[in-house]
């Protein structure tokens, strides 16, 4: 969950404790330009980012759209006030379940994703991500892979993926699995400060 771009500042007010925010585009593409609710963002240290999500099963798929929906208006809200994020996953809501919502050119909803075809070929970057947006972790990621996962429909979809959509689904299924940036950092030095990142070297 992760960009380096800003989006459109957009305007949130906060009523007995929840926020809300007027956006027009939803998980579905579909302008509804209702009133949105976002969701509080799990943080590091939080136990629950360290559980396994399990599958979506066939008769939930009817809620997932709410779901995706929650995603879509956190990610929006974070992006307006951090400047960066292209992806969410359920279990960082406090969802446990295997959806990852995704927002780069266009909304995308991946349920019960799954990676294959992992690349030998790797590379390393700083990552980000929403569950800690004051740090950055340098990790190695493949630098190609393929993925599957059911779309809002339920019907089954493949992507074959390189360069930053590749590590950033590889970062989002690991969100799935229990997984944080944090424990693939490279080495001891690798944990770093957004604040300092103008000292930081790939």
């Amino acid at each position: 969950m992760r960009n380096r771009q800003a989006s459109n500042r957009l305007n949130f007010k906060t009523v007995s404790g929840q926020t809300t925010c007027l956006d027009p585009v939803r998980s579905d593409g579909i302008n509804r330009g209702n009133i949105m609710a976002v969701r509080e963002i799990l943080q590091l240290g939080n136990p629950q980012l360290y559980m396994k999500s399990k599958p979506v099963e066939r008769s939930e798929l009817p809620s997932v759209r709410t779901i995706a929906d929650d995603l879509h208006d956190t990610m929006v809200a974070f992006r307006d006030k951090y400047g960066f994020g292209r992806a969410i996953t359920a279990p960082q809501i406090g969802i446990m379940k295997r959806i990852v919502y995704s927002h780069t050119a266009r909304p995308l909803v991946l349920i019960n994703p799954e990676l294959y075809d992992l690349s030998g070929e790797t590379f390393a970057l700083w990552d980000n991500c929403m569950s800690f947006p004051d740090l950055l972790v340098k990790v190695i990621r493949h630098k190609t892979c393929s993925i599957q996962f059911l779309n809002l429909d339920g019907e089954l979809v493949e992507h074959k993926l390189e360069g930053d959509a590749a590590e950033l689904l590889q970062h989002e299924c690991d969100h799935l699995d229990g997984i944080l940036a944090v424990q693939r950092a490279i080495d001891d030095k690798s944990i770093a400060l957004r604040s300092q990142k103008d000292w930081l070297i790939v």
